[in-house]
């Protein structure tokens, strides 16, 4: 099954974000038994050939892949999904229309995402019309990131948008936006809790990320199933104090 076909079965999917924009990086990733992976466009500086090549590597290693673009543009949209990307993540999705609009912009159709037999995704005009508009209805991953408190008061009508495979909770945004500085705060629990709520009812999958890998067992009894956990900066420099902290415990290595 492709990962919208898994995502809307209801599987557990477990991924992480790329934040440096690398190939090298994403054909490490591949071989590391996860579910998928987003390139994170919003808050890392991918650009539009960067993109490209991270989604080239991707599918050559088999690693579904989603972009959460800058923005919900039409523009951003398009070119992550010409890149050939399973799916995007949009950010900031507020409300119905914006939920609707959006959704237009990952489909084929009056008014919706332009026509290209010439990207990747239609296999660089190896893919005639037909096909190509049925390989990308099949495929096109589209989740509504909830970050908003505006959101909140839409959740029932964003969820049930047509065209929205999923929600995501964006936690630290939810956070911020609800004027905590923690992210388990009551009021952002009570807010995820909603998020979680709103998706089931409307037969949506919702997606999350959570600030403890231990955090996921919970979350996915309430409902959650897709996770992106971590990224490649937190693997770094948790591997790097890790091995600073294994030579120091044998007495090889003192900081100067």
């Amino acid at each position: 099954m492709n990962l919208k076909a898994r995502l809307a079965a209801g599987e557990f999917l477990l991924g992480t974000f790329l934040k440096t924009p690398s190939p090298i990086l994403v054909e490490v990733l591949s071989d590391c038994g996860l579910d998928l992976l987003c390139l994170d466009a919003e808050h890392a500086p991918f650009d539009r050939l960067q993109i490209d090549a991270c989604v080239h590597v991707a599918r050559a290693g088999g690693l579904p892949v989603l972009v959460r673009t800058p923005s919900a543009a039409p523009e951003h949209i398009l070119n992550a999904l010409d890149c050939g990307a399973d799916g995007v993540l949009l950010p900031h999705i507020r409300s119905r229309a914006e939920a609707e609009t959006a959704a237009k912009a990952c489909a084929y159709g009056p008014g919706g995402r332009g026509y290209a037999g010439s990207s990747r995704a239609a296999r660089y005009g190896r893919a005639a019309i037909p096909e190509h508009l049925a390989t990308s209805a099949e495929r096109t991953v589209v989740v509504a990131q909830i970050e908003d408190v505006e959101a909140l008061d839409e959740l029932d009508a964003i969820a049930a948008t047509p065209g929205i495979d999923a929600l995501f909770v964006g936690r630290i945004d939810l956070t911020i936006a609800l004027g905590q500085t923690s992210s388990d705060a009551p009021e952002v629990i009570e807010a995820v809790n909603r998020v979680v709520a709103a998706g089931r009812a409307a037969g949506r999958p919702v997606g999350m990320f959570v600030p403890r890998d231990a955090d996921v067992a919970g979350w996915r009894e309430k409902g959650a199933t897709l996770f992106l956990q971590g990224s490649d900066h937190g693997f770094l420099r948790t591997g790097a104090a890790a091995l600073r902290r294994a030579v120091e415990s044998h007495g090889l290595a003192e900081r100067g």
